[in-house]
């Protein structure tokens, strides 16, 4: 319903996904100024890091599309509106993530996959067919974890009920952290993102393994073959804690 209203004003929406590209873009043009006072970022070339941007860019664009709305539960826990949806014959996350659906959303990952093409022609890789399979894999992956993201973080506001900046701060902040190379940043932090809130596995592990790059913090190579697992144990977690959270759901009655 919310894809055919939006579909009914062509030029309203054409508008809306020109704008959500362009802001989206605002982030590669900052890399680009970087690449135009420097030939190289923590060892990475322009094309490389376009690379990193792209991939990360592309699985965030899908989760976005698919599950952008639940960064709203917060608000439909305080104001009540979450009651119509468990009354339902429905999953609540699926009612929570197609109500007003963000079709706009669809300029974010156009604009992604334009940089991640790009960054294609550009890098002067060795491909073989492992690498050309482990692509689509890390993209797909990469939007999985990105979604078990989403969802934990929506379960979260079952109990914050006002935490959506805490949840964009794993979202949209993974996504920043992860269109840059890791070397520019903390040991600390890379093994943060890898063992705690394992975003390294979104593009990090395998990209390296693409790129022909050494792994940081003495990781072993074969890690760039896991994010399916990773992305399926996440699902799991962010599954139940979804779960937690629906059952101690309390209405406010209004």
């Amino acid at each position: 319903m919310w894809i055919r209203s939006t579909l009914v004003y062509r030029t309203s929406f054409a508008a809306a996904v020109l704008t959500n590209f362009l802001v989206t873009a605002l982030d590669f043009v900052v890399i680009w100024m970087m690449f135009s006072q420097a030939t190289s970022l923590g060892g990475y070339s322009f094309a490389e890091t376009a690379f990193l941007y792209g991939t990360a860019s592309v699985s965030f664009g899908i989760t976005a599309l698919l599950l952008g709305s639940v960064d709203d539960l917060g608000l439909r826990v305080r104001d009540g509106s979450l009651d119509a949806f468990l009354v339902r014959p429905a999953p609540v996350l699926v009612q929570v993530a197609a109500d007003r659906f963000g079709l706009r959303r669809l300029g974010r990952f156009l604009q992604g996959a334009l940089v991640l093409g790009w960054s294609l022609t550009r890098l002067d890789l060795d491909w073989t067919l492992v690498k050309l399979l482990l692509l689509p894999v890390m993209l797909l992956s990469g939007a999985a974890i990105f979604g078990a993201v989403y969802v934990a973080g929506a379960a979260f506001q079952f109990w914050a009920q006002d935490a959506a900046e805490a949840q964009s701060a794993f979202t949209f902040g993974g996504l920043t952290l992860l269109q840059y190379p890791p070397t520019v940043f903390a040991r600390d932090f890379v093994i943060g993102v890898t063992f705690v809130v394992p975003l390294a596995f979104v593009n990090w592990l395998p990209a390296l393994y693409v790129l022909g790059r050494p792994y940081p913090i003495g990781l072993p190579w074969w890690l760039a073959f896991t994010p399916p697992l990773v992305a399926a144990g996440s699902c799991v977690l962010a599954g139940l804690a979804w779960r937690a959270g629906v059952r101690s759901y309390r209405s406010t009655g209004s």
